[in-house]
């Protein structure tokens, strides 16, 4: 028995009873793609507003394993196929989010605009998402159901990876105003060096609040794909995704006053705990009042 699979929009010649074991092991390449795509976006993030040249480094080579995956299943589709994947909507697609990767990485390497690369592959992620995770795919592939809740359950770590960036935040906010209080009352104690420099504890807030914001963002992104696969009847206005995506813009725009010097290094701290009281009011109460999001 000979029959051809289509996965995340891509068709493959197989037979009889390798089509379910084929089926997921390219939905596991698919996973493995966007996963990795969402990690260089956080590298190239925090390499936007935080020069590093190891994370600038990092944020390429991991865009490059992407681009050379998407490149070998494009390649494999125009073999397979005999053509070229533009006759559909969901080849349309998957040719449009390969040409940004290309863009971006052609701007990576010979233009060196950190800004146009970042929100390049931004909507290349959110074209990526939208191919991989398409109803019609979903529909078509033997392991659909297997998509669907994968894709839930990328969603939810990211999420918790971002909480866990801006807990970490909160908890560099807290030693940083600790450590001011003790120089401000010259009160020293034995346990006074094992605190962390005012300079350490402000990097270590802005670093974690750097890496929590595109984790997040990815999450919503995620979120609202899953959703429209998932789903028969939800709204934007739903509680979780309100306060998800309030947060993103109480801690964007933390970031932000603090870049343009609006906020002082005091400021910044205090901003970090409040805003880290939206984190667990968003974590435990909006999940509770959600239609589709309460933990069971």
């Amino acid at each position: 028995m000979v029959r051809y699979t289509v996965v995340a929009g891509n068709v493959f010649l197989v037979e009889g009873r390798e089509v379910f074991m084929t089926e997921m092991a390219l939905a596991r390449l698919h996973e493995v793609m966007i996963v990795l795509y969402a990690v260089s976006l956080v590298f190239y993030f925090i390499d936007y507003l935080n020069k590093k040249q190891l994370v600038h480094k990092c944020a390429f080579w991991t865009l490059s394993v992407v681009y050379f995956l998407q490149t070998a299943f494009l390649i494999m589709y125009i073999v397979e196929m005999q053509r070229f994947p533009v006759l559909s909507l969901i080849e349309g697609i998957y040719f449009y989010a390969w040409l940004l990767i290309t863009l971006s990485i052609v701007v990576h390497l010979f233009y060196k605009v950190s800004y146009a690369v970042f929100f390049l592959n931004v909507i290349g992620f959110i074209f990526m998402t939208i191919h991989t995770f398409a109803p019609t795919q979903i529909e078509q592939s033997l392991v659909g159901e297997t998509l669907v809740s994968e894709l839930l359950f990328i969603h939810i770590t990211f999420a918790i990876l971002s909480y866990t960036a801006f807990a970490l935040s909160f908890v560099f906010a807290v030693l940083y105003l600790l450590v001011y209080k003790i120089l401000k009352k010259k009160k020293w104690s034995n346990q006074f060096n094992r605190l962390p420099s005012l300079q350490q504890a402000a990097n270590g807030m802005k670093t974690s609040i750097l890496a929590g914001i595109p984790l997040l963002l990815i999450s919503i992104i995620l979120g609202f794909q899953w959703a429209y696969v998932a789903l028969e009847d939800w709204s934007f206005f739903d509680m979780k995704i309100v306060g998800s995506t309030f947060l993103l813009i109480i801690y964007s725009s933390i970031l932000y006053l603090q870049r343009k010097g609006r906020l002082t290094a005091n400021d910044f701290a205090w901003s970090n705990v409040f805003a880290f009281l939206f984190v667990i009011v968003n974590f435990f109460l909006a999940s509770k009042l959600s239609q589709f999001h309460s933990w069971i």
